[in-house]
């Protein structure tokens, strides 16, 4: 007799906790770690689109053309393609092809010019008489970067990061399917493999939830920083 819906997809009556505690771990792992890196790098790849993108120089306006090009290009290319494309590069750096770890340098490579864009908008979005009147008051370009550029678009700043760690989650249980381990993992090799739904279900809640505490918590923090 086939099983009726909520039997099918609800009956967590098999489930093992442990194998979702680890699974949640390795997916939480693997998304803050390269969220660490990637907000570096997509602040430094958003102030260089910034910077070049408003000069009228040709070096400059040369230098926007090859970073927007290389932003555009690692945007473009599938997370999944990516991934394989890079597994001998990571076998070579780390020894294996799999695990959480070795998920990561894709992970960043495909969510980093992402933010880049995110961080280049937030700063296209200051005042620009802001900008001049710090400029009129002796401030360097340091200066002018932390005390007056990030200040004024750090909400658009945390948004974009939320944004892109919500992305990250959805890379992380693709990076699943090809044994990056985590929930994606679990979900395709225990629950689809395994024509396991129950498994499969719960692997989607867990997603969830910690998607809607992340956006919850950026809500929370741009409200909090916004001064309009």
């Amino acid at each position: 007799m086939d099983k009726g819906f909520f039997a099918t997809y609800f009956d967590f009556s098999q489930i093992k906790p442990e194998s979702f505690i680890t699974a949640t771990k390795e997916t939480l792992y693997m998304t803050f770690v390269s969220m660490f890196f990637v907000i570096i790098i997509g602040l430094l790849l958003g102030l260089l689109l910034f910077y070049f993108g408003k000069s009228e120089k040709k070096l400059y306006r040369f230098g926007y053309e090859v970073v927007s090009l290389v932003s555009n290009t690692f945007r473009s290319i599938p997370f999944i393609i990516l991934m394989i494309l890079l597994f001998p590069v990571v076998k070579a750096l780390i020894g294996t092809m799999l695990g959480p770890s070795a998920a990561i340098p894709a992970l960043v490579l495909s969510a980093a010019p992402f933010y880049a864009r995110l961080v280049d908008i937030a700063f296209r979005e200051v005042d620009s008489g802001v900008l001049e009147a710090s400029t009129a008051m002796g401030a360097t370009q340091f200066q002018m970067i932390y005390k007056v550029l990030i200040p004024e678009s750090l909400p658009a700043l945390i948004s974009g990061v939320t944004v892109t760690t919500i992305t990250m989650i959805g890379f992380t249980a693709m990076a699943g399917a090809v044994g990056a381990g985590g929930l994606g993992t679990l979900a395709y090799q225990a629950g689809f493999m395994g024509n396991d739904y129950p498994v499969i279900m719960l692997s989607t809640l867990l997603i969830l939830a910690i998607v809607f505490i992340i956006q919850g918590i950026g809500d929370l923090c741009v409200k909090l920083l916004d001064k309009r």
